[in-house]
């Protein structure tokens, strides 16, 4: 069985979507819940599927301490689910090929750094976009550049909002996310 660590910055709604999926499953068990914000609601919604968890800040995962937990705790897969940090080179390089993201848009459009929550519904709409959806990436040194796993779309009406097009969005990252991790495991 593989064992997973969530890194999260915020709320959690997708790390709870994907604790829950996996307390059953016989192909992953989330084991930690890592976060670089002490009081991120991400960890309350940890202690209600008993995981345990881990807070860090930005200076100390630069200086390792996160990468040094994530091995004490035999990690095989870290799921990146609204982590807003970049990740250390030396993190990537420690989880080739096992590290996923989910973006909420249809990169390559609206990736990279500031592109992140709000800010990415809002160009979007900004853009007269038609549609968006979520991408699913692994994680590589640069932000959202990491090799496509899969993307869902929904499209975008002229009556549509940034909240709006956020809870389409919100609504493809919590049906697929938890399927595409454990296909991948």
């Amino acid at each position: 069985m593989k064992r997973l660590a969530i890194l999260a910055s915020g709320s959690g709604s997708n790390a709870e979507k994907i604790m829950e999926h996996f307390q059953n499953s016989e192909k992953g068990k989330v084991v930690l819940v890592a976060s670089n914000k002490a009081g991120a609601y991400v960890l309350e919604r940890a202690k209600k599927f008993q995981v345990p968890t881990f807070t860090f800040t930005k200076k100390e995962m630069e200086e390792g301490i996160l990468l040094k937990k994530l091995e004490e705790e035999q990690i095989d897969w870290v799921i990146l689910a609204g982590f807003l940090l970049k990740i250390p080179d030396a993190l990537t390089r420690a989880f080739p090929d096992h590290m996923v993201n989910i973006h909420p848009a249809l990169l390559p459009k609206y990736g990279g750094k500031g592109m992140y929550g709000a800010h990415v519904h809002e160009a979007v709409k900004a853009a007269g976009e038609k549609e968006t959806g979520i991408t699913i990436h692994l994680v590589n040194e640069n932000y959202d550049e990491g090799k496509i796993i899969f993307q869902a779309h929904t499209a975008i009406d002229e009556l549509d909002t940034p909240d709006s097009i956020a809870a389409k969005v919100h609504e493809l990252e919590h049906k697929y996310f938890p399927k595409v991790i454990e296909g991948l495991l």
